[in-house]
């Protein structure tokens, strides 16, 4: 696929074998059809070390701009993921646009949101 041509080439690979790895589960593209912005990148053993990147909103400081911004320093600074741990209000609204607004693949806490 051209994402794994694309990992290929940032990792020094043959796309076969990022395909290789891929396909005996020794390594993960995180992906997500519904997030077009996100960069094609991979996890695994044989692959370069990934650096992840925690953000998030509180009760006491809840402010979607601020998060946005934490998210583009971490990628800035090259954190390969981000993980939005936010707790504080509005937390849909602050998630889309961290995710709309994220070149890197980003996970939650589903349970926070649930909770809100």
């Amino acid at each position: 696929t051209e994402e794994m041509a694309f990992i290929a080439a940032r990792e020094g690979f043959d796309p076969e074998f990022v395909r290789s790895e891929v396909a005996r589960g020794r390594a993960i593209i995180p992906s997500n059809r519904k997030h077009p912005e996100t960069e094609p990148m991979i996890i695994g053993r044989k692959f370069k070390v990934k650096i992840n990147s925690n953000i998030g909103n509180s009760a006491v400081a809840s402010n979607i701009e601020e998060e946005v911004e934490k998210l583009q320093w971490s990628a800035l600074w090259g954190a390969d993921t981000l993980m939005d741990l936010s707790t504080g209000k509005h937390i849909h609204e602050t998630r889309e646009w961290i995710v709309r607004n994220s070149p890197i693949p980003v996970g939650t806490v589903p349970i926070y949101q649930a909770l809100e």
